[in-house]
């Protein structure tokens, strides 16, 4: 592991969360938030419950109000440890006890509350069962830019994250590729990830000729030959934060058709990170990549948004695609991956992650973008 440990968030880094998210709920027109386990809680206030549980377990806040979390008895202590547990009050609840009923109590019972995306159907059944007048939203629609920008501690933590896939990168580049399976380089992508201080491997796509014409090839036992061209996608969490980055590379030397493809994707990618600026929609920097494949005749191969947020997870709201009207403001982050892909042959993707600054934009990755040749 390299670098230094960021300073942990504080009680009143989470408090202050969780005011801004409450009053955002409010301006929205919401009666408050319910935020079930998952990254929302996490982000909000450092609690992440030990495992998977059926027992509610739920964030209430409400602008004006102390948050409230509801647990069960059992996982009390834990949640009394989390960072955050100071600036919210605990209200717990014990088996054969209605956990809906306690949540009630906290909710107006018309009002229309934001629920985060992966709450449990059963739990949000049980509320509207309790409380039939109250309707929901997902956070989702209801709240997309919650956590989309981002301070300067969770910069300081993406960039880290960042600079530890370009350690992988760098590393990668050196090992042997031809005449191994995919599953192999997969594996050594993961180890160094870990090795640059990732807690968490989301991803390590190695898709090698043909297989990288699929954006998210599941690696497989293909054996990669000299003479293909192999995308590398890869990315998880360090210190709580995300990172995610492609590159591609060729076995051997490429053809000029190749080499082309490669330049243009390349050409793209700068095309999108220069569109980068406060106040341009998002959808101006996938305009910005798309317009230079598309002028070149690749247009149709070119499948999927040009990028998307990245924070306490790896993918998050805004999204870079054609229709999103969001703003860029200082401090949100995103990727910048335009690709092209070829069925039956290859695929190019070249990808950073992006953040908006006073003026512009900042790359948060920085190996090279030319063609890189590995043996």
């Amino acid at each position: 592991m390299t670098g230094s440990a960021a300073a942990p968030f504080t009680a009143d880094d989470y408090r202050a969360r969780m005011e801004r998210a409450a009053r955002a709920a409010a301006a929205a027109g919401l009666a408050g938030l319910l935020v079930a386990p998952g990254p929302d809680l996490v982000w909000l206030t450092g609690y992440e419950p030990p495992a998977a549980t059926e027992r509610l377990t739920l964030l209430v806040l409400v602008a004006g109000h102390d948050p409230v979390l509801v647990v069960p008895t059992l996982e009390a202590p834990d949640a009394w440890k989390a960072a955050g547990a100071s600036a919210l009050t605990l209200r717990d609840w014990t088996d054969g006890k209605d956990p809906y009923a306690l949540t009630a109590g906290l909710l107006d019972g018309s009002g229309r509350y934001g629920v985060s995306d992966n709450a449990w159907a059963m739990h949000l059944l049980g509320l509207q069962r309790t409380l039939p007048g109250t309707a929901y939203a997902s956070l989702t629609q209801a709240l997309p830019m919650l956590r989309a920008v981002k301070d300067a501690a969770e910069l300081e933590l993406l960039a880290a994250a960042g600079a530890a896939a370009d350690q992988a990168f760098e590393e990668i580049r050196n090992v042997p590729f031809a005449g191994r399976h995919e599953t192999d380089v997969a594996a050594d992508l993961a180890g160094l990830l870990r090795r640059f201080g990732h807690s968490q491997v989301d991803f390590t796509i190695v898709a090698s000729g043909p297989n990288g014409a699929n954006p998210h090839h599941e690696v497989g036992d293909r054996v990669i030959e000299r003479g293909d061209m192999v995308v590398l996608d890869f990315g998880g969490l360090k210190q709580g934060y995300g990172s995610d980055t492609s590159r591609t590379v060729h076995v051997g030397e490429p053809t000029d058709e190749e080499r082309r493809v490669h330049d243009l994707v390349r050409e793209a990618q700068e095309a999108g990170f220069r569109a980068v600026r406060p106040g341009v929609a998002c959808q101006e920097v996938d305009r910005a990549a798309r317009a230079v494949i598309a002028d070149a005749g690749y247009g149709e191969y070119f499948i999927h948004r040009t990028g998307h947020g990245i924070g306490v997870t790896t993918h998050e709201p805004p999204y870079m695609i054609e229709g999103e009207e969001q703003p860029l403001v200082p401090g949100m982050c995103f990727s910048v991956e335009p690709g092209v892909y070829l069925p039956g042959r290859f695929g190019v993707r070249i990808e950073d992650i992006v953040t908006v600054t006073e003026d512009g934009g900042r790359r948060l990755n920085d190996t090279t973008r030319e063609m890189v040749i590995v043996d």
